[in-house]
């Protein structure tokens, strides 16, 4: 299974902590709520999940997290940020936003689809994962937007829009909430991407 042996951390500050947890869990890897910068020690991938990308920021600054977020990082330990998590790990965010990571070579634009009234799903096509003929049903809540991408980076998944998840080396980003669904695929991809990965963010 792709878990095997693998330990994910979820940033356990705001947002769908619990919903990921299972997720990881449901994959054969082991979840932990991550609620100190000391908790980030030996997990082998990092999630930052949504909530409110402005109070996630003011706590991963109060908690002192950013520091930490960014050694991460920089040794090479995967992190998926989905919604706000993609806001705060994004290099360049437009609109107001609170403390950010700035580690994936992308610029969002927050609340790109609108207010909380405006969510919505839809199926997607996500390239690289399994099965990605099959279309992915994305949940979509108060959804960032990525609106540049560097060089380097992967687009993995668009609507018409424009990108909602891609891929920067080890840092995944995806706008939607894939959490909320019983579909395991994006989460397996990520746990997948830890195992391959060793500490100088090479897959091996």
């Amino acid at each position: 299974m792709a878990g095997n042996g693998i330990t994910i951390g979820v940033l356990a500050l705001q947002g769908a902590v619990r919903e990921h947890l299972e997720m990881i869990e449901s994959c054969g890897a082991r979840g932990i709520g991550i609620k100190r910068p000391s908790g980030l020690n030996g997990v082998n991938g990092l999630i930052i999940p949504g909530g409110e990308s402005t109070t996630i920021g003011k706590l991963v600054d109060k908690y002192g997290f950013t520091d930490a977020l960014r050694s991460l990082g920089a040794q090479g330990v995967p992190i998926f940020g989905t919604c706000a998590g993609l806001i705060l790990l994004a290099r360049r965010v437009k609109g107001r936003h609170g403390t950010l990571v700035e580690l994936a070579d992308v610029t969002v634009n927050r609340n790109a689809f609108g207010r909380q009234v405006d969510s919505f799903e839809q199926d997607i096509e996500v390239l690289g994962i399994e099965d990605e003929d099959r279309p992915f049903r994305a949940v979509f809540i108060r959804a960032p937007l990525i609106v540049e991408t560097g060089e380097l980076v992967e687009v993995m998944a668009r609507v018409s829009q424009g990108v909602v998840m891609a891929r920067d080396g080890h840092f995944l980003l995806a706008a939607f909430h894939p959490e909320l669904t019983g579909d395991v695929r994006i989460h397996r991809y990520f746990i997948d991407m830890a195992r391959k990965t060793d500490k100088s963010g090479v897959e091996v």
